[in-house]
């Protein structure tokens, strides 16, 4: 039976997921009014924005309706891992978008850009509201090292959206570059999958162990991809006369600084873990 919980609308993460709701809706609406492009980047941040706004809107149907009860999932992982997600896409989103489509006359690409940037600032908000405190009992992804999770597969998708085969094709260093970013990027997607559909004691060993060999693995590997990708990407291959805004050489760069944002996420995730080994599960 349906049992409807109007709570979900009225405490306060249940009022910002409505607002992020609102804004979302406006922006694609006054992207949308503007007309279609075929750009890969107006591409994204159309999808960013309907997927963020789609996901919100069933979060609150099951909320509201209880139903987020009788799912046999982590429900407060997914939500906030989902608020994790939809604050780094909305973010990007927001920087895209204003980038490469608005101009001093274009009153409705500079109001949608607007919206924009206030639902990032909902949906960090709704982060905040769900990341679980110290000393509360929640699920792996409410807590830092669970975030952390969630911006690691989310840098490296921003890393594989900018490689090009061409460009790492001549050098098998940056081949295995590519290689470190996938490795990693699935060990993060499936702990993220395997907290929210509580099948963590699968894992062959302890939960904590197996995340803290992960993560310094990832440390490993991200080292010699910060060291290695810059070394190849550039050598021989100074920045074009011509490069403008949407330059491939621009990617390379793009790449260079996405992974050493997931090497520091990962030195971060690490230091957490170790800490969970050996001092918490101590005491």
């Amino acid at each position: 039976m349906v049992t409807l919980n109007f709570s979900a609308c009225t405490m306060p993460v249940g009022i910002v997921r409505i607002l992020e709701v609102v804004f979302t809706c406006i922006t694609f609406s006054l992207v949308a009014s503007v007309g279609h492009y075929t750009d890969a980047f107006w591409t994204w941040c159309m999808f960013t924005w309907c997927f963020c706004f789609s996901l919100t809107v069933l979060i609150l149907f099951f909320e509201f309706t209880s139903l987020n009860t009788k799912l046999p999932i982590s429900w407060d992982d997914f939500t906030c891992a989902f608020a994790m997600l939809a604050t780094l896409m909305v973010l990007a989103a927001s920087i895209i978008y204003p980038v490469n489509f608005t101009c001093p006359s274009c009153s409705k690409q500079i109001g949608a850009s607007v919206c924009s940037c206030l639902a990032f600032v909902l949906y960090a908000i709704e982060v905040g509201l769900t990341r679980a405190r110290p000393g509360e009992i929640s699920g792996f992804l409410s807590t830092v090292p669970g975030l952390l999770k969630v911006l690691e597969a989310f840098v490296a998708c921003i890393i594989f959206i900018c490689l090009n085969s061409y460009q790492y094709s001549r050098y098998p260093g940056l081949q295995w570059c590519v290689a470190v970013y996938c490795i990693c990027f699935i060990f993060a997607i499936l702990i993220i999958l395997f907290t929210i559909c509580r099948l963590l004691s699968l894992f062959p060993a302890p939960f904590d162990k197996v995340l803290t060999f992960v993560n310094v693995l990832a440390v490993l590997m991200y080292i010699t991809a910060v060291v290695i990708w810059p070394f190849y990407s550039f050598k021989n291959n100074p920045r074009p006369n011509n490069c403008n805004i949407r330059c491939d050489w621009n990617n390379l760069v793009v790449i260079s600084f996405m992974s050493c944002v997931n090497l520091i996420a990962y030195i971060v995730d690490s230091v957490y873990s170790m800490r969970l080994v050996f001092f918490v599960s101590r005491t």
